[in-house]
């Protein structure tokens, strides 16, 4: 059986692919993979996602800059979710020039940002 085979990969042929910095443990994205993104992860030693929006393969960090390297790869006990550990090159990982997607913090009822913005969006892309 090959190691892909254990993944169970919903409806559209994806899974969820957590992203988190191998050095503090902060999650940085989340976003999917097919199963071509996970082989090539693994081959790469680098994070590559399925761009649902654009329908194909997305190097993290192919326009940006802000590569993934892989650490090390895990599948959870339910076998549906992927957890990388990553070191962010540039230590920018969202699109917004945060160096996490999970900036929002729920405070009196509300969604805050927390973080700031470490680079113009426009810089970046």
């Amino acid at each position: 059986m090959n190691w892909l085979d254990a993944v169970k990969w919903d409806a559209d042929g994806l899974v969820p692919a957590i992203a988190q910095d191998h050095t503090t443990g902060r999650i940085l994205m989340m976003a999917w993979m097919n199963r071509e993104a996970l082989e090539l992860t693994a081959r790469e030693q680098r994070a590559i996602y399925y761009s649902r929006s654009r329908q194909k393969l997305w190097r993290k960090g192919e326009d940006s800059g802000h590569v993934q390297k892989l650490h090390e790869l895990r599948l959870d006990c339910d076998s549906d979710v992927v957890v990388m550990q990553v070191e962010q090159v540039g230590g920018i990982a969202c699109h917004t020039g945060r160096e996490s997607c999970f900036y929002k913090v729920f405070e009196d009822g509300q969604w805050v940002d927390v973080d700031p913005v470490l680079k113009d969006p426009k810089e970046i892309y």
